[in-house]
């Protein structure tokens, strides 16, 4: 027997032993007989395109629970009418106890992951410890979790007789009804040949849809390099027609090219002019004393008229 061969038959022994019992907890996980049906069927597809890893698990028939669990609360299945958690049971079979039914509702109404820890403890049987372990959670968020589920279910349903008995007792209560629960239910697990062939030809159709995503990466990059030059290349552009340049004197005047030119050439003159006209300013700024002068002339004025008036001949 090849290793091939011996891979196949120790993943259908797997699939005998556990498929039916992974069915029936999925069912009371979710509340949909065919979701849990494909919930389980993912997961042992998983398994067979993973066996190495899970060939060595310590425990395979866990693996396989914990990703058909995942698969069946997966958060966007909440979006879709037909993969959300039921509310009331679809086609349940009843047991002899009326009770059933009403433990399966208020099982479903629980949040998904207080269903989860309540179903791996006392429907699977789980320790705490394991039972943490699988939900990704602390030891005591776990308890937390199982605490509050039980409380709800007591408050519930008063006639289990929750209420008034310790935990241990509590949990023992619960998977006497969950096993009866689980096996009235009837269930007919896929081929495992059939899962297996599924799974190889989902794993192939996942590689080569990655080739193709990665051969299409390659054939764009190869057009962009091709298509784009080695070097930049301006953009062709009409010149713009040139104006007049026009500087400004530092004295705030315009004037022409021409004009700063002689400027230019002839920094000495214009040196020298400009001397002349600060001289010639601070010259204008300087006022002579006209004061006085106007004062003189206004009293020799008057004193020519007192003479005038008091000589005789004027008279």
């Amino acid at each position: 027997m090849t290793q091939r061969e011996q891979a196949a038959a120790a993943f259908d022994d797997l699939h005998t032993r556990h498929a039916a019992a992974l069915m029936r907890q999925t069912y009371l996980l979710t509340g949909r007989p065919w979701l849990a049906r494909r919930a389980v069927e993912q997961g042992f597809r998983l398994a067979w395109q993973r066996w190495p890893q899970v060939a060595v698990d310590p425990d395979p028939a866990g693996w396989v629970r914990a990703a058909a669990y995942e698969y069946a609360l997966k958060p966007w299945h909440r979006l879709c009418p037909g993969l959300r958690t039921a509310r009331t049971p679809r086609q349940f079979a009843a047991t002899g106890d009326p009770a059933d039914r009403a433990l399966l509702r208020a099982l479903l109404s629980l949040p998904a992951p207080y269903r989860r820890a309540l179903l791996l403890h006392d429907g699977v049987g789980l320790g705490l410890y394991e039972t943490a372990a699988e939900i990704e959670a602390s030891t005591p968020a776990a308890a937390g979790r199982l605490t509050h589920a039980r409380e709800r279910i007591a408050a519930r349903l008063p006639e289990l007789g929750l209420d008034g008995h310790p935990p241990v007792r509590q949990g023992e209560l619960l998977r006497t009804r969950f096993t009866a629960l689980t096996a009235a239910q009837q269930v007919t697990p896929t081929a495992a040949e059939r899962v297996r062939s599924d799974a190889e030809r989902s794993g192939l159709r996942t590689t080569r849809a990655g080739f193709g995503l990665a051969g299409a990466f390659v054939l764009v990059l190869l057009v962009m390099m091709i298509a784009t030059p080695d070097h930049y290349t301006p953009s062709p552009h009409k010149p713009l027609a040139t104006a007049p340049q026009i500087r400004v004197s530092p004295s705030g005047r315009r004037g022409t090219h021409a004009d700063f030119e002689k400027t230019d050439t002839g920094k000495a003159d214009v040196g020298k002019a400009g001397a002349r006209k600060a001289d010639a300013r601070k010259t204008s700024r300087r006022k002579p004393p006209r004061k006085k002068h106007r004062d003189a002339g206004v009293r020799k004025l008057l004193r020519e008229l007192r003479e005038a008036r008091l000589a005789p001949d004027v008279r």
